[in-house]
């Protein structure tokens, strides 16, 4: 089953978590200092907040599979509204998550994430001493 993902990239993150977790009645399902995710299952919705720099407001929106066939069959659907113009992102080490994922930016500009987490993460990043943005939007993706 897929889950909606929406990342927001927040000034306060302290602020942001107090808000959000009496918003949604729950706690984030993972807290970090500058980070923070709730699973929600009413609707199926990973919300993530991030306090890495970028500009506030929604830095990207996704799906989430739960399968490796589930992300196969996103990615044909992302190959057709982008023409092809997918980037692959295989293994990425990301939000404290390992992924298999890929990228697309709709018309607007907005950045698309499918993506299959393979497993938690210890760190933020591949390298989180350099990356400052909210999430590892590829920088073709920021454009």
């Amino acid at each position: 089953m897929n889950r909606f993902h929406v990342l927001v990239a927040v000034h306060d993150l302290d602020a942001s978590i107090a808000f959000y977790s009496k918003l949604f009645g729950q706690t984030p399902s993972r807290q970090e200092i500058d980070y923070a995710k709730w699973m929600l299952d009413d609707p199926r919705v990973n919300f993530a907040i991030s306090a890495r720099g970028h500009e506030a407001g929604v830095n990207h929106l996704g799906i989430q599979s739960d399968t490796a066939e589930g992300l196969a069959a996103l990615r044909q659907l992302a190959d057709a509204a982008a023409s092809g113009d997918v980037l692959p992102d295989s293994g990425a080490a990301c939000c404290y998550a390992q992924s298999d994922k890929h990228w697309t930016i709709d018309p607007q500009g907005l950045a698309w994430e499918h993506f299959h987490t393979l497993r938690d993460a210890v760190q933020f990043g591949q390298d989180t001493r350099t990356q400052t943005g909210a999430c590892c939007i590829p920088l073709r993706a920021e454009a």
